[in-house]
């Protein structure tokens, strides 16, 4: 049996943090003109290791150290910064969440990501310190506020009196809409957290809806629906959507499989881990597709004394019916 997941706070906020929380906005940067001498001039009184080149605001290229000692092993201190650059920059966007940032960091064996933002324009430079600092920080902050509003809300359930209270919220999903990405994940979070919700149930269902929500972004053809069902005793997760439909529903749950496009998987996305970090977080889990007419995908966490042990979860089925 699977195990189940239990989420870190750091865990979690690698998901909640967006990358313009945590890069590095003083951004030092080049010209193309610039020669070897002169920017082996400023990374050493700056002490860094990689500056992005830029003309007229838009990012043409970046140069790390490494260009820069080969260039002076041939003794081309006067060559200009776009002989030795690398022109075809691999960067990350200011308004994603840290974990797509995480996620580029594995792909890629480099340093560091120019940070750009909707219109293009460098607005930031992100490092592996510049995650680790942020995440020290958002671990450091003042949660009083919240906590009040925590308190205040979570009594809900106990105010109302029926046969059976749930509350429901919805989120409509855009396909492609990268831009909003881990919006709806983060208000159903926000909202576990004001109803009372067990910080560490809270979490589970955070990363779990942010997968199965980057699913919809991602795969589908014309976005969908999540749906946040809270009970008293336990919380019920759903994404609809209508089309196109998995082909194979037991290999889309293999870590690492994955159908998304090259141009999905150049923008950091893709990864194939999804279904199955879902599956990981929640206790119950199902997940039903029809191709050329939708997939339904439900999980439940449950709650307090409710919550079974790992050992004991039930977690789902999975099925698939051809058109």
């Amino acid at each position: 049996m699977t195990e189940i997941t239990q989420i870190t706070k750091v865990q979690e906020l690698v998901y909640d943090l967006k990358i313009e929380q945590v890069m590095t906005k003083a951004v030092i940067t080049v010209s193309p003109e610039t020669t070897i001498s002169d920017l082996k001039e400023i990374m050493r009184v700056k002490r860094i290791s990689g500056v992005p080149v830029v003309r007229d605001e838009q990012l043409v290229g970046i140069i790390s150290i490494e260009d820069v000692i080969k260039a002076l092993e041939k003794g081309e201190l006067h060559a200009a910064v776009s002989d030795k650059m690398t022109p075809n920059v691999v960067t990350v966007s200011s308004h994603d969440s840290v974990i797509e940032a995480v996620k580029r960091f594995s792909q890629y064996p480099v340093g560091r990501f120019p940070v750009l933002d909707r219109s293009g324009r460098l607005v930031g430079i992100l490092t592996a310190g510049d995650i680790t600092r942020g995440l020290l920080e958002a671990i450091g902050l003042d949660y009083h506020a919240e906590e009040i509003s925590r308190y205040r809300a979570s009594h809900i359930f106990e105010d109302i009196i029926s046969d059976q209270t749930s509350l429901i919220l919805v989120y409509k999903v855009h396909e492609r809409d990268f831009g909003h990405g881990g919006e709806a994940s983060s208000k159903i979070k926000k909202a576990l957290y004001r109803l009372g919700a067990n910080p560490a149930v809270a979490r589970r269902v955070s990363i779990a809806t942010y997968e199965a929500e980057m699913n919809l972004i991602i795969h589908t053809e014309a976005g969908g629906d999540i749906l946040a069902e809270i009970h008293p005793d336990k919380i019920r997760i759903l994404a609809i959507d209508h089309g196109p439909g998995i082909p194979d529903v037991e290999l889309a749950m293999q870590p690492g499989y994955s159908t998304a496009p090259d141009w999905i998987r150049e923008l950091g996305f893709g990864a194939g881990m999804g279904l199955y970090n879902i599956k990981r977080c929640a206790d119950r889990f199902s997940l039903q597709s029809v191709m050329e007419v939708g997939t339904r995908l439900a999980f439940e966490f449950y709650t307090g004394a409710q919550r079974r042990p790992a050992a004991e979860a039930d977690h789902g089925e999975v099925s698939h019916e051809p058109k």
